[in-house]
Formats: C-alpha cells, structure tokens, sequence
C-alpha cells in the first residue's frame, strides 16, 4: 500500500496521493466521485455517515475543498435522499441557553390550558368563597405576568424533559449544560433556589437550585425538544406510590387516588392536577406520573378506556369537597391525566402525582 493511500484509492485521482492512511480497510475511498468526503483532521469539519448501494461512505459537513462541478452533480445523481442520513450536530451550549431563558419563562406565565381550565372552573363554581378563591387565583396569575414576577413564591426544583431526536448529536456534557442553564436563569430571574445538596444530614443549599432533576427519552428525528418544569414541593410532598395486588384491580387503584387526594387536603394548594402512572415498576410508576402532568389539560388519553376512566376520577376527586385552597366547593382538581406501562404479572404498581394550580411547564424545540 503506497503511504497515505486508503485501499481502493484511484491512482489517477488529481488529488492523489492526499489519503490518510487508515485501517479501515473495508471503506471504500470515493473522494474521486463525492466532493464531501472527509479528509480527517486536514478537513476542519464534521464526520457523518453515508451509504452509497452497499458502500459505506464517511462524509464532511462542510467542506470548502475546490472539486470538479461534475463531482458534485455525479454523487447527488447517485445519492437518494433515503440513502443519506445526515446527523445534526448541536453544541450544549445551545442547551444551556434555552434552559435559562426556559426557568424564567416557566416561573412567570402559567400556560393557556391551565388558565382556561381555571376560568371554566369559575363559571361553574357556586360556592361564593370557592368562587371567589379561584378570582384571586386568576388575578395573581395576571399580575405575575404584567409584572414579570414568580407565580409563586415556591419556584422549586428544576425537573428538564428532553426529548433527543436520534439523528442528534450534542456536542458537550449535556447534564452539564442544563445545569449551567438553570444556574443561570434562577440567577437571572432572581428564582428562590430550593435544592439542598443532601437529605439528610448537612442539607445545605447549593445556593444556585441545581442540579436539576433530567430526563431523557430518544426519539425519531433531527430535533431536540426541552420541556421545563419547576416543580414546587406543597404539592410533590403530597404525591405517592403503592404497590398493590392485581386482585386489588381499578377499585384498588381508585381508592388509592381518592385516598392521596383526601390525605393531601389543603397542603397541594388545590385546585390540583392529578398525575397517575399505572403499571412498570415502582420508580417507572412515579416516572409516569409525573409526566402526565404535562399533558394539555383538555387532552384526554387516546386509549378510550383510559379516556373514561381520567372522566371518572376527576369527578369522584371533585366530589370530595375539598374545594379551591382547600374551603369546600366543587373545583378540588382541574383535570385527572393517566398514562400506563406494561409490568409484571404479579404487580401493579401505582403512583400519583399531584400538582399545584399553577402547573407550571413550558417547552421549546431545538
């Protein structure tokens, strides 16, 4: 093999000899028919994958190299846009600065489902205090808008979703980032910073309210989508898991609602949203749980079953006359959200998560 020549390089190439040497014996060099093939470090750009019939191909993104015209129109004429898969290269630093500007933005306006679901409540609501309660509520959202104040003054811990197309590539560590990013927009915001750095003995606050709690699910596509939840801890302290029997069946996992519901009272600081995760394993239950609370209020779960039974707690939940803050009336809960996970045959486990009247969220996609 003559020295820095890949193995198939064309001779007569008029770059050639201009290969790196490389063990990769099985790729074929096509840098005489793709005039975006990589030249390793020389080349200054991003590696990404290709395939051409049944070659593997190594592609730059970038590449400002002079190849012939008749290159590029030959390799585009041979290349479907199904046979080429481009990743997307994102730096962390772009995660960073969303999740700042995300911790502000969730902290101060409550998102429009939730208001609508409020002011709903209010046109149905015949007790004078419930009534007037869910005014008040009205107007200090309002306020914290107008004012570009906090919702509440409980702007707790930062709970980051992510949702990672799998054509994604990040460059940076991505905890790290979000990290930097809460640090910063709680800074900015000037968010109460909530998390200790331990539970248990020295419970001292890190001062700048991480680390947040991250969450990750891969999905398809070349996008990132980042949902932001501060989570206060009136209603997370309220919230529970149990392990029940298959025996104990829907009736089970009923009075297991009703029940944390009923215990929680006042504290959750209702009208509350209700997160239930049925099924997986215990912490995959409380997992599901708390994401369905991000679920648009008046989205009801697509399995119809499902459906009905979200519509059946929601107005036994109400019909314990808890009330707005917890003074009686018909508004306990504005909406019930259910999402399930196959388990074992032998368990069903069961988790609800309660979240306040603000239920505060917001995403934005990358």
């Amino acid at each position: 093999m003559i020295p820095n020549q890949r193995q198939f390089t064309n001779a007569q190439c008029m770059y050639f000899p201009c290969h790196q040497t490389a063990e990769e014996s099985t790729f074929n060099c096509l840098f005489c028919y793709c005039p975006l093939y990589a030249l390793g470090e020389d080349c200054g750009g991003n590696f990404t994958w290709a395939k051409h019939e049944d070659i593997k191909m190594k592609l730059c993104d970038n590449c400002t190299l002079p190849h012939k015209p008749e290159n590029y129109q030959y390799i585009m004429d041979k290349l479907t846009p199904e046979a080429l898969t481009f990743p997307r290269f994102v730096d962390a630093t772009q995660l960073t600065d969303i999740v700042a500007r995300l911790c502000v933005q969730a902290n101060i306006y409550l998102p429009g489902d939730v208001k609508d679901a409020i002011k709903k409540c209010q046109a149905c609501e015949t007790s004078p205090l419930a009534a007037d309660t869910l005014n008040k509520l009205v107007e200090n959202y309002t306020l914290a808008e107008e004012k570009e104040m906090p919702i509440c003054q409980d702007t707790g811990v930062t709970c980051v979703f992510l949702e990672i197309g799998e054509q994604v590539h990040i460059r940076g560590n991505i905890a790290n980032a979000v990290n930097e990013g809460v640090r910063r927009g709680y800074a900015e915001g000037y968010l109460r910073k909530s998390v200790i750095d331990e539970p248990l003995f020295s419970r001292k606050n890190t001062g700048d309210n991480t680390p947040a709690f991250i969450y990750t699910d891969y999905v398809s596509g070349d996008r990132i989508r980042i949902t932001m939840v501060p989570k206060g801890f009136g209603s997370e302290n309220m919230s529970a898991v149990r392990m029940l029997q298959p025996s104990d069946g829907m009736g089970g996992v009923t009075q297991f609602v009703l029940d944390t519901v009923k215990n929680a009272g006042p504290n959750p600081c209702p009208p509350i949203v209700v997160g239930v995760g049925v099924g997986g394993t215990m912490d995959k239950a409380a997992l599901l749980a708390k994401k369905a609370l991000l679920r648009p209020l008046h989205q009801r779960h697509p399995h119809e079953k499902y459906a009905g039974y979200e519509a059946e707690l929601l107005e036994k939940i109400n019909a314990l006359g808890i009330g707005p803050q917890g003074y009686g009336g018909k508004t306990t809960a504005l909406a019930v959200a259910i999402e399930y996970n196959p388990t074992h045959i032998a368990g069903l486990p069961v988790a609800v998560n309660l979240n306040c009247h603000a239920a505060r969220h917001v995403s934005e996609v990358l």
